[in-house]
């Protein structure tokens, strides 16, 4: 996502490289590329117009201090900007003080409401708290047995129609009856959707609101709709009045409109994005993060929450032993590559990385396809094999058997062994506090065997990515 308007952004402020200072001269044609951009991203007319004219007003005049360049403040200023107007900070969940606290779920048909529904149902659960799921999607064929099977699936308690004919307010308020007798923490209520807004859909959620009395109304949003999100959000709120919103679908061929302009026009917070199809793809907003990833600088927060929601303590304290002693083996390999997947695409998590964004799709695509293939020898080892990798080094039948099974060339059976040992003396290096050798590439993705061991400097051992 954004990486069309990353890479806008940066062809901007190539026009100021060279200058002392911004002025107005030489900030108009970065401007031009920038509005352009925005439009090109489906941003919102008026949001564009306001946006340009304060990353304007703050940035004409700034000085170069040493060490900065024109450019570098321009984004300075341009990132300050794209904070403000996505609202400044993440919006929490508002909790009731007085148990359960409700959440009433918006949104037209087709924009993933229900999915939304079950998303944020685990991601409540996973912080302990006990949730129930409201079905009051009366209309939509299988919209019922939709949220029946993702609560099946992740544990989570549905209340559903006990009776035929009822109305969604009735259903609304019988569930809401069930979680306070059985001390529920959070209820959810997936209401039914429309093609478009109609008047009988806002009167149907108008009357649910009036019974549930809800401590949140969120609008779930498909970002792929571009700029009518925002008026979408608007309508919504004049008519029903909302709390927030929930982007979907942020993974997706989204152009950033969505997120660049709900917020500046409805006045209400983004409170969770959708970044994927599985169900624990739903991230708490931050328009900092955010600002990062639509100027190309990655999103090292989101990556470290990623890791430690999946990684173990004990897990992580025992890599960091195995990579300090360097005898972590193929068992340990395989481990990590099914924790990247449990967090997400390679190319999601690449994107999270500062300075990785121009990594085309094409690296990406290669980079999966040759972890499927070193999953695939590994899988071809025995169990002594992939505990003792030296013996494959020692033994050139134990490779041809691996290559055969795996259905792979001895050589490139090969290049994965000499690759892994060269992984094993980088990572013991870098453990024991030694220089920054030049890295031989991870099994599989090439590079050249380059660096010298040095002596560790000191005794203390430095903290590693194991310990997140």
């Amino acid at each position: 996502m954004f990486d069309e308007l990353s890479a806008r952004f940066e062809d901007a402020v190539k026009g100021l490289k060279g200058e002392s200072k911004i002025s107005e001269n030489n900030i108009d044609s970065a401007l031009k590329q920038v509005r352009n951009a925005l439009l090109d991203a489906d941003v919102n007319l008026s949001v564009v117009k306001d946006f340009i004219s304060d990353v304007k007003d703050k940035a004409i005049g700034e000085d170069v201090v040493r060490g900065v360049n024109p450019g570098q403040k321009f984004i300075e200023v341009v990132n300050n900007e794209l904070v403000n107007i996505m609202g400044k900070e993440n919006s929490p969940l508002n909790v009731s003080k007085d148990k359960p606290t409700v959440i009433l779920m918006a949104g037209l048909q087709g924009a993933g409401k229900t999915t939304a529904t079950g998303k944020l149902g685990l991601y409540l659960k996973e912080k302990q708290k006990r949730v129930l799921l409201v079905a009051a999607d009366i209309y939509r064929p299988a919209a019922v047995d939709q949220l029946k099977t993702i609560g099946k699936q992740y544990s989570l308690e549905v209340f559903s129609d006990l009776k035929e004919n009822s109305k969604p307010e009735e259903i609304v308020r019988e569930g809401l009856s069930h979680a306070i007798n059985n001390e529920k923490d959070f209820i959810i209520i997936d209401t039914a959707g429309r093609l478009q807004i109609d008047e009988s859909m806002m009167e149907e959620m108008v009357r649910i609101k009036r019974v549930s009395n809800p401590d949140e109304v969120l609008l779930v949003v498909d970002s792929m709709i571009g700029q009518e999100a925002a008026d979408l959000t608007k309508s919504f709120h004049e008519k029903v009045g909302i709390t927030g919103s929930i982007l979907t679908k942020l993974d997706g061929d989204s152009r950033g409109g969505a997120a660049l302009s709900i917020r500046k026009v409805s006045g209400k917070p983004i409170k969770f994005i959708g970044t994927g199809e599985k169900i624990e793809a739903l991230q708490p907003f931050h328009p900092e993060r955010m600002a990062s990833r639509i100027l190309g600088m990655g999103d090292v927060l989101t990556l470290v929450e990623k890791a430690q929601k999946e990684v173990e303590l004990a897990d992580a304290e025992a890599m960091q032993k195995k990579l300090q002693e360097a005898t972590f083996d193929f068992n340990d390999f395989v481990k990590q590559m099914r924790l990247i997947k449990r967090m997400g695409s390679l190319g999601g998590l690449v994107k999270l990385i500062p300075g990785m964004n121009k990594i085309d799709d094409g690296m990406i695509k290669n980079g999966e396809e040759q972890l499927k293939k070193i999953e695939a020898m590994i899988s071809s080892m025995t169990l002594v094999e992939k505990q003792k990798p030296e013996l494959l080094a020692a033994e050139p039948s134990r490779r041809s058997r691996i290559a055969k099974g795996s259905g792979y060339e001895v050589k490139e059976v090969d290049k994965v062994l000499s690759d892994f040992q060269r992984m094993r003396g980088f990572m013991k290096q870098m453990s024991n506090g030694g220089g920054m050798p030049g890295m031989g590439g991870m099994p599989g993705m090439g590079g050249k065997n380059n660096y010298r061991p040095k002596k560790a400097k000191s005794a203390k051992k430095k903290k590693g990515f194991a310990d997140l």
